[in-house]
């Protein structure tokens, strides 16, 4: 079958499989509060030695990136960090105590929004408060997303003294026309400003977000950015697909399908951009990621150590992920919870001392060999199905059609990822959703899988 075909016949609504079961498919009735802290002490006690991973969402941006499809709010005030951050502390210290001790961390995110958005001042203030109730892993990994266009360099002097060595810089595209549709403004002058100042600091590895099918691009886009940012050489690069959900982030009414590339035009962007990545030295670790040889992404997945959490890959495991912030999302290995997606509701749930939470889903043993299966799919590109699961047979014949267009191989019970099948990934974990085919959907609720 032609690359062509394969697009057309794949192309379809898709998770990204940041976790499983995936939110929608959530069932909250079955969970609770009381069950969910008993998750996370019961994942703290069984991990704590090896330390615990926080995601902090710093929701604030100044203007809307209406590509953007995450939680952020809008507002040029900037009264609002303060209280923000005092919340974000007091809902650490409430976890803390449930903990019952000084937890050892080993990986802090923060993510938005814009966390530049914030003064330094105040992100020392937040990072302090974070580190007094906790002791720090020899080897964490503290990592931060920056807008170029307002990242000074007391952001990364401060944040550099408090522990982060790793940021995200979220370019998208250099060229002008796909940056005024999508609202997205920052210069090549400004990141080159940025990469070399955080070098200079200590920084010591930079991320760069890229994104392929946006309103606007062209061929010659994705040549001219991957030629800019080929010469500033950041460790690793996050190759995205946009995901066009105008029915669930407004923002992307700005523009309509007609400016979007079509199936085989956005294949062709992604491929170029692949191939020029490649030829940079850059390799193709798994879905949407590409790392120099240096780097510890690279590095783990020659190990097959990698490992796919809500924020993508990393190259570290920890059982017990705390979520703290806005919308932000736990996982304690035997469950997930979601904070408040609304700030207000947010700030007075803390401020009541109570577990800012909306929703959240317990694991079944199915969920969590599920689970287990797609992550070695993303991970490896390979799983082993034990042919006595009473799944197994729905699982291979889900898998046949996919076996003869030549993305997967079936040998007995091994599942592999041909060269062919890394660009289909997603389609590939669909076949081992259980929710997903036991569901009836009613609506779209995922973005196209190409």
């Amino acid at each position: 079958m032609t690359s062509e075909s394969l697009i057309k016949k794949y192309n379809v609504a898709a998770p990204r499989y940041t976790s499983y079961p995936t939110v929608p498919f959530w069932e909250p009735e079955q969970w609770t509060e009381p069950g969910w802290l008993d998750s996370v002490k019961r994942s703290y006690r069984e991990s704590s030695e090896d330390g615990i991973s926080l995601y902090i969402h710093l929701p604030f941006c100044e203007s809307l990136c209406t590509f953007c499809g995450c939680t952020k709010r809008i507002t040029k005030n900037h009264n609002v960090e303060g209280p923000y951050i005092a919340a974000v502390l007091k809902e650490w210290q409430m976890y803390c105590a449930e903990l019952g001790s000084r937890p050892r961390i080993r990986e802090i995110h923060l993510g938005g929004g814009t966390p530049t958005f914030f003064s330094p001042e105040n992100l020392d203030k937040l990072m302090s408060g974070i580190v007094d109730n906790a002791e720090i892993v020899e080897g964490a990994e503290f990592s931060f997303e920056a807008h170029p266009a307002n990242t000074t360099t007391e952001h990364l002097k401060v944040l550099y003294e408090s522990g982060f060595r790793r940021l995200s810089l979220g370019i998208q595209d250099f060229d002008p026309v796909v940056q005024a549709i999508i609202n997205r403004r920052q210069s090549i002058v400004q990141v080159a400003k940025v990469t070399w100042e955080a070098r200079e600091i200590g920084f010591t590895s930079i991320n760069y977000d890229l994104i392929y099918g946006l309103p606007l691009q062209k061929l010659s886009s994705i040549e001219n950015t991957v030629a800019e940012v080929a010469k500033l050489r950041p460790d690793r690069i996050a190759f995205y697909s946009y995901a066009h959900v105008p029915w669930i982030k407004s923002g992307q009414r700005r523009f309509t399908e007609a400016d979007l590339p079509d199936n085989e035009e956005k294949r062709e962007l992604y491929e170029l951009g692949r191939k020029l990545l490649l030829a940079e030295g850059y390799h193709d670790i798994g879905m949407d990621h590409f790392a120099l040889e240096s780097d510890s992404l690279y590095k783990a997945s020659r190990e097959h150590k990698l490992h796919r959490n809500f924020m993508g890959y990393t190259h570290q495991f920890t059982q017990l992920s705390i979520g703290l912030g806005v919308s932000a999302i736990s996982d304690s290995w035997y469950a997930f919870a979601q904070n408040e997606k609304e700030v207000e509701s947010y700030l007075q749930k803390v401020a009541a001392g109570h577990f800012p939470l909306i929703k959240g889903h317990l694991l079944s043993t199915e969920d969590m060999l599920i689970r287990r299966h797609i992550l070695n799919i993303m991970c490896f590109g390979k799983t082993l199905i034990n042919a006595h699961y009473p799944l197994f047979r729905e699982f291979i014949d889900r898998l046949l059609p996919l076996q003869f267009d030549g993305l997967v191989e079936i040998d007995g019970e091994t599942i592999t990822v041909t060269p062919t099948g890394t660009a289909f990934l997603r389609n590939i974990c669909m076949c081992f959703d259980q929710k997903l085919w036991d569901k009836k959907l009613e609506s779209q609720l995922f973005s196209k899988a190409v």
